[in-house]
């Protein structure tokens, strides 16, 4: 993967994998943490991608073969509201909070979904709580809309929005072709 080709595995690896490492590396060195940490975010936000080559490269010289996809999906639904607070919306109007509850929910339903895509019935029934808290999502998102000002910040929210329904599209077209090849 090119630097250049941002997916929402790429985009995941520096706060669902790095992030808590840093935490980590905090408790013993709060200097060196934060140092690595701003250096980290500032080369994600220029270069975006470089945290996945990083993390592809290490994996490489140690000769190791996980499944990137696989592994931060089902971390990301281990990061604690703490860790992912740097993405967390903290605006304490309530519709700021449901969204927040909303998008840690539909995390924690992706992350299950490893250890249950190959029992075929437990797996529609989590295909069916994806889209159930999808759509809960995107209704919050509805509800955020209100309390942004400005055209130009609405735009954004917008096309972030349409982001998200594209790559959920993407992800529903995924599944069905699993299925239809009989996986």
């Amino acid at each position: 993967m090119k630097m250049s080709d941002e997916t929402p595995v790429s985009s995941l690896v520096l706060p669902v994998l790095i992030r808590p490492i840093l935490s980590q590396l905090e408790k013993r060195n709060v200097s060196a943490s934060q140092t690595l940490r701003s250096a980290l975010f500032k080369t994600e936000n220029t270069h975006p991608g470089f945290a996945y080559n990083l993390v592809a490269g290490i994996m490489k010289q140690g000769d190791i073969s996980i499944n990137m996809n696989e592994s931060v999906l089902r971390l990301q639904g281990t990061v604690s509201d703490l860790e992912g607070g740097e993405y967390r919306l903290n605006r304490s109007e309530d519709a700021f909070q449901e969204l927040n509850k909303k998008s840690m929910a539909l995390k924690r339903i992706l992350s299950r979904i490893p250890d249950e895509i190959n029992d075929r019935k437990t797996f529609l029934e989590t295909i069916k709580e994806i889209a159930s808290a999808i759509k809960k999502l995107l209704d919050a998102v509805n509800e955020v809309s209100a309390y942004i000002p400005g055209p130009s910040n609405k735009q954004a929210l917008e096309q972030r929005k349409r982001e998200f329904v594209k790559y959920s599209k993407r992800f529903s077209n995924t599944l069905k072709d699993y299925f239809k090849e009989g996986q």
